[in-house]
């Protein structure tokens, strides 16, 4: 029973947002490690001809079937001005029934450079694609389904069903980066803002199938503090706000530089009245993976049994067998 009342409360809090907020959309520890999801902006920011990023979230593991995340994108430097990408992610709610999708295509002009040098850049992104949300009517129970005397009834019909199980709606979505690649300098500041849902799309389960789902907005900011010729530290901010939901998370992380080909990452990010996360991962040659693990700060954390949050995520970057020019190495999203 007590287990049945957490899931409750559980589903309640997906449903509403915690503290009656009305965020819909994923959120993710690792943000810097899948761009496509934090900025478009960031689309073929890197330093390669293309870089393939992958990301896995599970929480709630022990109370009920995990919470998973998974996402995947990919994008492409094209070195004259334009990129491009694409990216998929799919959030599965446990033994809930309701699964949210989106897939989007994504272009950066990359073209905005300033400064002595033209080091300092301005990035400007859009994203186009879809959002599909469902439910599987056989994996939810309601109250009307329930008799006093006989108990539950799978057999009987609710009338909270949504009229429709399944809904896909046309989306887009914006953003504006600026970086300061200046080579050779003890610090380099990037800041970024984007809106996502800009299209307004309809939330057809909603209670009058008329409402729009809230646009997201997300502001992302660092700066790369170069310690040594081995070593550097990156404070970060990120703000979220959608509908009246928002969400603010501020961190650090160390990376060392280990060997020729190998940087070592340690950080954490804490994200307010909700969490502490922290951090560990390496690059190795063309390959990056990190892990984080959300510890619940909140009083949610007292209802879930201190159920956390586990990311992992995975990239790997194509470079040309010729280097990249020496201010492309920095990369804004860390």
């Amino acid at each position: 029973m007590i287990r049945f009342i957490k899931v409750c409360f559980l589903l309640c809090v997906l449903a509403t947002g915690y503290k009656a907020s009305g965020q819909v959309d994923p959120h993710f520890s690792q943000y810097y490690a899948y761009p496509s999801w934090l900025n478009p902006a960031l689309t073929g920011a890197f330093d390669g001809s293309y870089r393939v990023a992958a990301i896995y979230r599970s929480q709630w593991g022990n109370i009920i079937s995990p919470f998973s995340t998974p996402g995947v994108a990919a994008d492409f430097n094209t070195g004259k001005g334009m990129n491009f990408g694409g990216s998929i992610l799919n959030q599965k709610a446990g033994d809930g029934g309701y699964n949210y999708m989106t897939a989007y295509a994504s272009a950066a002009f990359t073209g905005v450079r300033f400064g002595t040098d033209g080091h300092q850049h301005l990035l400007f992104g859009m994203q186009a694609g879809f959002i599909n949300r469902r439910f599987d009517r056989n994996k939810l129970t309601f109250g009307d389904q329930w008799n006093p005397i006989t108990g539950y009834n799978p057999g009987n019909q609710s009338r909270d069903l949504p009229i429709k199980p399944t809904a896909t709606s046309f989306d887009a979505g914006a953003g504006a980066m600026y970086y300061d690649g200046r080579p050779n300098r003890s610090t380099n500041f990037y800041a970024g803002v984007s809106a996502s849902h800009i299209t307004r799309p309809k939330d057809l389960f909603s209670a009058t199938g008329t409402d729009k789902l809230p646009i997201r907005w997300t502001m992302h900011a660092g700066m790369r503090i170069k310690a040594s010729d081995n070593f550097s530290i990156t404070p970060n901010a990120l703000y979220l706000r959608q509908g009246n939901a928002q969400e603010t998370m501020l961190g650090v992380y160390g990376q060392f530089k280990a060997a020729s080909d190998l940087d070592l990452l340690v950080g954490a990010n804490y994200r307010f009245d909700d969490a502490f996360s922290p951090y560990f991962g390496f690059n190795y040659k063309n390959f990056m993976l990190g892990v984080s693990y959300d510890i619940n700060t909140s009083d949610l954390g007292k209802v879930v049994n201190g159920a956390n949050s586990v990311e992992i995520s995975f990239t790997i970057i194509g470079r040309k067998k010729v280097n990249m020019p020496e201010e492309n190495f920095f990369c804004p999203r860390l």
